[in-house]
């Protein structure tokens, strides 16, 4: 059975620097994928709103996945909010997706990060409730599972998941250069690359992009788990 995975991000980037090797091997594998991003990048130094809604649109293409772009108040105006929340479940409640991936919680650089965070998160319990008058011509919707990716290049966490994507790295290489506004002032490919390559060698392949789950993990028996990384 495919299963629908809906990937948000607060800006133009976000998924493809974080988890487009893992979007691009979803996509191959017979799921589909939807990106949702919450602004337009309006307040990058480089690159307009224009600029790099094409610049998504392209990487959303060599990724195989729909791209979808909703106002949520602006690149750097990201806020939480019950009536961003109640935005976002009704997207939700009418994409209908069985997982969704999403920015991690952790601080940054960027406040837009956590706010994401903190909306996606309470918008997808939001949508499964009943009682919501503001969503009630809407069917409640309930996913299977919520994801988050980490945008931080200094992360200390090891991730709940990690899923190897040597075979998917030429495709995302080329999901990121699709970004070229955002690669002038510092060299951001390089430096994902090479997250992904130290985050590979823990698991003895050479590439990988790592989840953090919102829900523990649930299993039959861990007889069924295919590897460990200390299989090496």
């Amino acid at each position: 059975m495919t299963k629908k995975i809906l990937a948000i991000g607060p800006h133009p980037d976000d998924l493809e620097f974080s988890i487009g090797g893992i979007l691009i091997k979803e996509v191959a594998a017979g799921n589909s994928v939807e990106m949702l991003v919450m602004s337009k990048g309006e307040a990058a130094s480089n690159g307009s709103p224009e600029v790099r809604q094409q610049e998504a649109a392209l990487a959303a293409k060599i990724i195989g996945a729909k791209l979808a772009f909703t106002d949520f108040g602006g690149d750097g105006h990201l806020i939480y909010s019950t009536a961003n929340v109640i935005k976002l479940a009704e997207l939700i409640r009418q994409l209908r997706p069985n997982i969704i991936i999403t920015n991690g919680d952790e601080q940054n650089q960027h406040p837009d990060h956590v706010q994401a965070s903190a909306i996606v998160r309470a918008a997808a319990r939001l949508a499964r409730y009943g009682g919501i008058n503001e969503l009630k011509n809407i069917p409640p919707h309930q996913i299977d599972a919520l994801y988050f990716y980490s945008a931080t290049l200094n992360t200390t966490l090891p991730p709940d998941l990690i899923i190897d994507i040597t075979n998917e790295v030429k495709t995302w290489e080329k999901t990121m250069t699709a970004h070229a506004s955002q690669l002038k002032t510092r060299k951001y490919v390089d430096l994902v690359m090479a997250r992904a390559k130290i985050l590979g060698l823990s698991i003895n392949t050479e590439y990988a992009q790592g989840l953090y789950a919102n829900d523990p993990l649930v299993i039959d028996l861990p007889s069924t788990i295919n590897s460990s990384a200390r299989n090496f």
